[in-house]
């Protein structure tokens, strides 16, 4: 859709620490960026951003890839779609090719919904600034109900929405937008007995809710009318530009401060989140109201791992920390809980106290879960035996969500503690909470594996093989055909131009690496069950044959984003990211190149052939067995299958396999 020339220069132009530093805050080392991985919950930078190659890597889950597919992966876009907002940060135009009629009309019904909701925003705040009802009602509220000045209300894009039923309605009508995005966004209503249209937030003060990138994709509106049939708060609906689960409120404004502070405020609703703002507290974002859900803690935990929740005193305010807790525990964050006193909400707290003074309040106030969850619990329960019970129980739950081993053991001596119960009843208890929800039997089995797990991560750190010895031994016969071939890919990837000494004989001959693998491939018609990998190897040998000079980053620009990715997969392989310290303090041999090329190219290229005949064998097998055949198909079929036998075998013996 985007043509070749275009996306080239977008390539060209991306820095791929700038790009990722717009949602990840990378650390230098050495010569490559860490960072914990956006794409699961980690305690230890696994995600490594190699500014060289124009990649990234994590060691963790495993993803990679180049500067757009991040952007792709991260928004859960298309491709085409991270190449625009690649191509808008540097500012090259695209130019694009013939899209189909499904991929223009999704793209072009999204970016109608935004830009709907631009001039909503924009309609809504020259309501408020501009006519006598924004002025009196909205603009009245927001000063001196809530305290906020003009310069707050503007960075917010804070408006009102007038009465009069369908009256915003009919301007964007006017002004030329659709009646279905207005129906899509949800900004207007339809009646069914009538068909008549109104407006979803009439007469409301509104909050933009910005997504991280700034884009508007929801509206929230307050009434300020007493009627308590009116429901306070109404929203946006879901739409293809708005998920509300996946959003936090103040996100896009609080961001960069997050990264500063070190730590996110969890806070209710969207006046809170302002007036923290106002008062100099930016680190602030807000749950709108909602239970926290997975994508939300997710979302904050790219720019964070420490969170503190700020709830009222009272004891609503308690209990809906407690359920927030559990979640964000479950996600691998730290988590504290602060509590304002009784007389204050987040807002009042922060309209009458300087930014300096709530962050000292919540450095003296703050609690970690294990000590607030259990106090609370311990003062409802008093000294009733049956809900003492019930409270520690209570506790194991949220423990046994803890993900990481050490903290989840310091949290249980700490739980046993505060509530004067024996810690090694606490232990079986949350192994057998977690042997439940993973399916084991014994809860002593899984607490002693875990231990293993955890000694053998540590032994494997500190003993870790140079990287040439790991490809030398990470194939055995044992391995499967797709590891086959990519092994085979990474030394052509990355010693394809490269020589190394194949005896022939007692001669040694000086053979170029692709041509050793490509002839072998050729001679043998080894055809590859990978697709991404077979597209690789069909580039290879098109450079290759053609005498080309060979330029990896077609691969890891490759238009198939599925083949790029495979590309950097490989190509990433090979980099010494990950360093443990004992590197420094012990020398390790690593072997030559030579060595390496010498062993690993004739080792692979064998077990593949070894594996592909076996398949084929197989194949033939499994015909002779299950199909109808006549004796002349049955006698040619074994001659086949004794054939292919002899050639395994011959093979089998180059690579030191015994053939039984």
């Amino acid at each position: 859709m985007i043509d070749r020339d275009t996306v080239d220069r977008i390539y060209s132009a991306a820095d791929i620490v700038e790009v990722i530093s717009d949602y990840v805050t990378l650390k230098r080392k050495g010569l490559n960026y860490q960072a914990c991985c956006p794409f699961h919950n980690e305690k230890t930078p696994s995600f490594v951003v190699s500014p060289s190659k124009g990649i990234y890597k994590c060691f963790g889950c495993g993803k990679s890839g180049n500067a757009v597919t991040f952007v792709m992966e991260h928004e859960s876009i298309t491709y085409p779609e991270a190449l625009r907002i690649v191509a808008k940060k540097y500012g090259i135009e695209i130019q694009e090719k013939e899209q189909t009629e499904e991929d223009i009309q999704r793209n072009n019904n999204r970016e109608s919904m935004f830009m709907l909701n631009s001039w909503a925003s924009d309609y809504f705040a020259n309501t408020l600034h501009n006519t006598d009802e924004g002025i009196s009602v909205g603009l009245s509220y927001f000063r001196q109900q809530r305290g906020f000045s003009e310069a707050t209300i503007r960075k917010f894009g804070l408006g009102f929405c007038p009465s009069g039923g369908d009256k915003m309605t009919q301007d964007a009508l006017r002004a030329g937008y659709k009646e279905e995005f207005l129906l899509s966004t949800g900004l207007t209503l339809k009646r069914e007995e009538d068909g008549r249209l109104y407006d979803r937030f009439r007469e409301r003060v509104m909050f933009p809710v910005h997504n991280i990138s700034g884009r508007i994709v929801a509206f929230g509106g307050r009434t300020l009318r007493t009627d308590k049939k009116v429901a306070k708060y109404q929203n946006s609906p879901e739409s293809e530009i708005y998920s509300k689960s996946r959003e936090i409120y103040g996100l896009y404004f609080a961001k960069q401060a997050i990264q500063r502070q070190g730590y996110a405020i969890m806070v209710e609703g969207y006046t809170d989140v302002i007036s923290m703002h106002q008062s100099g507290v930016e680190n602030v974002v807000a749950s709108s109201g909602t239970s926290l859900t997975v994508e939300q803690v997710k979302l904050l935990g790219r720019f964070t791992k420490d969170i503190t929740i700020m709830y009222d005193g009272d004891s609503a305010g308690q209990h809906a920390s407690i359920r927030g807790i559990d979640l964000v525990l479950k996600e691998g964050l730290n988590v504290r809980v602060v509590l304002l006193p009784v007389e204050h909400d987040p807002d009042s707290f922060a309209r009458s106290h300087s930014a300096e003074e709530v962050h000292e309040f919540i450095k003296n106030n703050s609690q970690d879960f294990i000590a607030f969850k259990a106090k609370l619990l311990l003062d409802e329960a008093n000294n009733d035996p049956i809900k003492r019970s019930n409270a520690i129980k209570e506790m194991v739950e949220s423990i046994a969500l803890v993900p990481d081993n050490i903290q989840r053991s310091l949290y249980t001596t700490q739980c046993a503690a505060l509530m004067s119960v024996d810690e090694n009843i606490l232990i079986g208890e949350i192994a057998r909470k977690r042997v439940l929800s993973i399916g084991d039997r014994e809860a002593e089995e899984f607490l002693r594996r875990e231990q293993n797990k955890w000694w053998k991560n540590r032994r494997d750190e500190e003993i870790r093989p140079s990287e040439d010895a790991m490809h030398i031994g990470s194939i055995s016969v044992g391995s499967s055909a797709k590891t086959l071939e990519r092994e085979i890919l990474y030394y052509l990837l990355l010693y394809g131009d490269k020589e190394f000494d194949i005896k022939e004989g007692k001669t040694l001959v000086p053979t170029r690496v692709a041509d050793a693998i490509l002839d072998s491939i050729a001679k043998d018609s080894l055809n590859f069950g990978d697709r991404e990998y077979r597209e690789i190897l069909a580039e290879c040998q098109k450079w290759f044959e053609e005498g080309k000079e060979f330029d990896i980053q077609q691969l890891t620009t490759h238009p198939d984003h599925n083949v790029c990715r495979a590309a950097i997969d490989i190509i990433a392989s090979d980099a010494n990211y990950v360093e443990s310290a004992i590197w420094g303090q012990r020398e390790v041999h690593r072997s030559s190149e030579q060595d390496v090329l010498r062993v690993g190219i004739p080792k692979v290229l064998g077990l593949y052939r070894t594996k592909r005949l076996t398949q084929m064998i197989e194949e033939l097998q499994y015909k002779l067995d299950h199909e109808s055949l006549t004796e002349d198909e049955e006698l040619r079929i074994t001659e086949q299958i004794a054939g292919l036998l002899q050639i395994k075998v011959k093979y089998s013996r180059g690579v030191n396999r015994t053939t039984v």
